[in-house]
């Protein structure tokens, strides 16, 4: 059983035969068929079965020669919408099987940003236009999380943060180019903050030092642990398993997106301008013109 089911309202785990005849149900009455046919014959099918507008589970594989549909993977979904970035990405094939992970240099994070792509279909038969002109959207998974209290801040404090956010971004952006002032100035304002929050972290709690946070989490490279404030949140339901499932917009060092997680996993109660702290399995969903 996949484990980020329970994010989308499969909290029950399933046996082995039962999980067979789950996916064999969406293999037979799936909500959309999606298929990609190359020159060489190979043919590549995605199957959608919807729990929810804004959520499902995608069926992956191919027709063998008896045109019996054979699965490769399968794996829950949740999709957002609006442009999270528009930064170039670049888009690589995972080694073991047919899917395919998203990777961009996203500047207001500091950091290679990877994500596990969603409509693998439409990218095979549309992965040869050109990826600077396009824009994606990210949505998040997570299966353990918690709210937590907002930092204290006044407007000018608030005014102070958002500047210095927006300077960084900028020097990036230099430093991406090789200007090596730039370069030498994020050195010295990482060594900086190091030096201050390791003199803080002796006599205050680190959460009330960190307002928001995002790193990689694990080994999987597209997991990280966040910290980010709750812009606004809504309760969906599984269809089929009337499960409720949280759906949080959430601000995280300058980037917005949606994260879904089952209401048993999530630890307090959300509130605009609270912030959730937990794990994602970061999804991305490439907006083709």
């Amino acid at each position: 059983m996949h484990s980020f089911l329970r994010a989308i309202g499969y909290s029950t785990l399933m046996s082995k035969s039962e999980e067979r005849k789950f996916i064999n149900g969406i293999i037979e009455n799936p909500s959309q068929i999606e298929e990609f046919e190359n020159i060489r014959g190979y043919h590549f099918v995605e199957l959608t079965r919807e729990v929810n507008p804004y959520m499902g589970i995608k069926v992956c594989g191919e027709y063998d020669e008896n045109g019996k549909f054979q699965m490769d993977y399968y794996y829950p979904f949740f999709k957002s919408t609006g442009d999270t970035t528009t930064e170039e990405i670049s888009v690589e094939k995972y080694a073991d099987h047919e899917s395919y992970a998203g990777i961009c240099d996203e500047m207001k994070l500091g950091i290679s940003l990877i994500f596990y792509l969603q409509n693998v279909a439409e990218y095979l038969s549309r992965h040869t236009i050109d990826f600077s002109h396009i824009s994606t959207t990210l949505s998040a998974l997570s299966i353990e999380g918690k709210i937590i209290l907002p930092i204290c801040q006044d407007e000018k404090q608030i005014r102070t943060s958002e500047k210095n956010d927006r300077n960084r971004s900028h020097l990036i952006a230099a430093a991406r180019e090789g200007d090596e002032e730039a370069i030498e100035s994020l050195t010295l304002e990482d060594i900086d903050t190091y030096s201050l929050l390791s003199r803080r972290v002796m006599r205050e709690d680190i959460l009330s030092i960190v307002d928001q946070s995002f790193m990689p989490y694990g080994i999987e490279s597209d997991q990280y642990a966040i910290i980010g404030e709750i812009l606004s949140y809504r309760m969906e339901e599984n269809s089929d398993t009337k499960e409720k499932i949280y759906v949080m917009e959430i601000s995280c060092n300058e980037m917005v997106y949606e994260i879904c997680i089952n209401e048993k996993d999530l630890l307090g109660e959300p509130a605009i301008g609270r912030r959730f702290k937990g794990s994602i399995w970061m999804q991305g969903h490439i907006n083709f013109l």
